[in-house]
């Protein structure tokens, strides 16, 4: 079973359970290359997973006549090494909560292009595509980092200087890419289109337009652009921003998956590292469940992705499915496995749930210190969101996630994840910030996390954060079993906002941190009876 469009002729496909796509993949494509409406930057895992069987759902109920272009602005063998070799076709393989895999041949992308400048006939291809009337979404899954032009310490990349500098006709940096391909639907005739971020990051529809934005102003200032490009862009009527959230996991090909698809007798599935360290293959596993809400703001028209199960609403709407989310109904859970997890030398957070402490531990995170102040959307019930964690998605046994890649960051996620819960309950006069027991808990454990040393007094090593060059020379100092200091070590971080939106002391929550962290770290064996005593 060879997956390219001759070798999709095979009757295996569907003798092995495949589902196949039902339209006339030549037809959809010669439409697509006349009239694209739906462009999308990113052709990593979660838009393999996501988006395009979105558009997959929508040509094979005959609800559009077009397919997705994809464009890979970062690492271009993506498209080199997986797309173009499979006629664009990849497999999608999800992993269900019951221990069955759904099996399906994605054949929604239709067209593959490089956003490299220097390549004259991909980026003039991508230029065409945006001088197009008929165009009416880009897409994006870049990551939050795409969106950055400048380093934590406000150095603007030298890449975008240049940019900004030399003007619109050959970018180098992404967004300055971006910005251009918008003066090109500009100089076309002011043609109207949504670009709509679906990274998963807060307010991503303004982290992209202020992106944009900062490159036009650039170039309008140096003449480079006309004065009419910075209008164009600043009317909604001709250019929208809008914001998403978007949820669903989709970790690195997985070795059990590509376990399944060799013993189908499916060809050429062993996963690739290309030279910038992406994983890819030609299948993609992710979880079954799946969230995408979207401001419903469609200068020239949209696709009826409704029909898909994606949601449209108000930007309020949009900014509160994401607080739900992330501050109380998922992020939280997840963090809280992933810094315990490493703790007790789990490598997969679905093994973390058949522990009945850990299970308890998220439980109480997410229904009873979490529900009291959770940002109820209206278009998804809360409660019913954390069920589903707690008893479908988390547990997967299927998912190959791990508490090592969730720990990433974790010094940029606690404010969020947890910082607003606290300020909740210090704004309600109902509610004692005292009742927080499990919060407390999650930050004890992140700084005995921080030693980089399990609970069988193993060293392990600590996943990727900005602060660690920070924190980690001052928690080096305590040692297991005299934790006698803690309290002047750890001080300048629990006062830190910047770590946890809000200072543990003045919040009243400092003392109880200080006093979980000394029995976690009073030797191999406390954590696991830390948590037996406290949750």
């Amino acid at each position: 079973m060879i997956l390219t469009e001759n070798g999709l002729k095979s009757d295996e496909w569907k003798a092995a359970g495949y589902q196949m796509p039902l339209f006339d993949r030549k037809s959809v494509t010669e439409k697509t290359q006349k009239s694209p409406k739906w462009v999308h930057f990113g052709a990593g895992n979660i838009f393999r997973a996501f988006q395009a069987n979105l558009m997959q759902k929508l040509l094979n109920e005959g609800l559009c006549d077009t397919g997705l272009v994809v464009a890979e602005g970062f690492d271009y063998d993506i498209i080199n090494m997986v797309n173009k070799p499979h006629d664009n076709l990849s497999i999608l393989m999800t992993l269900k909560a019951d221990n069955t895999v759904e099996k399906s041949v994605i054949g929604s992308i239709v067209e593959s292009v490089i956003l490299d400048s220097e390549d004259q006939a991909e980026y003039s291809r991508m230029k065409e595509i945006f001088s197009n009337p008929s165009l009416q979404m880009a897409s994006f899954t870049i990551t939050e980092k795409g969106y950055q032009l400048a380093d934590a310490s406000g150095n603007v990349h030298a890449d975008v200087k240049r940019d900004w500098e030399n003007g619109p006709g050959k970018p180098e940096s992404y967004i300055g890419k971006i910005a251009s391909l918008l003066y090109t639907r500009y100089q076309a005739g002011k043609l109207p289109i949504a670009m709509v971020s679906m990274d998963n990051c807060s307010h991503n529809g303004e982290k992209l337009e202020h992106a944009v934005m900062a490159f036009a102003e650039a170039w309008v200032k140096a003449g480079s652009a006309e004065e009419g490009f910075m209008i164009y862009l600043q009317d909604e009527n001709k250019v929208s921003f809008p914001w998403t959230m978007i949820d669903k996991i989709t970790p690195r090909p997985d070795k059990k998956v590509e376990e399944i698809l060799k013993k189908d007798g499916v060809e050429d599935v062993s996963p690739l590292i290309t030279p910038k360290h992406t994983y890819v293959a030609s299948f993609v596993n992710s979880e079954e469940c799946e969230y995408l809400v979207i401001e419903d703001k469609f200068p020239n028209g949209r696709l009826s992705l409704e029909k898909a199960g994606v949601m449209f609403a108000d930007r309020d709407t949009v900014e509160k499915v994401e607080r739900m989310k992330v501050c109380t109904c998922l992020n939280p859970l997840h963090t809280a496995l992933a810094v315990y997890g490493c703790l007790l030398g789990y490598d997969l957070i679905s093994e973390e749930m058949k522990n009945p402490v850990l299970k308890k531990m998220v439980e109480q995170i997410g229904y009873r210190e979490g529900l009291p102040v959770v940002t109820d959307p209206g278009i998804l019930n809360p409660e019913k969101f954390i069920d589903e964690v707690v008893n479908k998605r988390i547990p997967n046994p299927f998912m190959p996630d791990t508490p090592q890649r969730i720990a990433t960051d974790t010094s940029q996620k606690l404010a969020i994840r947890y910082g607003e819960t606290v300020k909740a309950y210090l704004d309600d006069d109902t509610l004692d910030v005292k009742d927080l027991k499990m919060i407390p808990l999650v930050y004890a454990g992140w700084f005995r996390y921080l030693m980089g040393i399990d609970d069988e007094g193993r060293q392990f090593e600590l996943s990727p954060d900005p602060m660690l060059d920070t924190i980690c020379p001052a928690i080096a100092s305590l040692k297991l079993g005299r934790a006698d200091d803690a309290g002047k070590v750890l001080k300048p971080f629990l006062q830190n906002p910047s770590i946890f939106g809000i200072d543990l002391y003045k919040a009243g929550l400092a003392d109880q941190v200080l006093e979980y962290y000394r029995e976690l770290a009073e030797g191999p064996g406390a954590i696991k009876r830390t948590l037996e005593k406290y949750v």
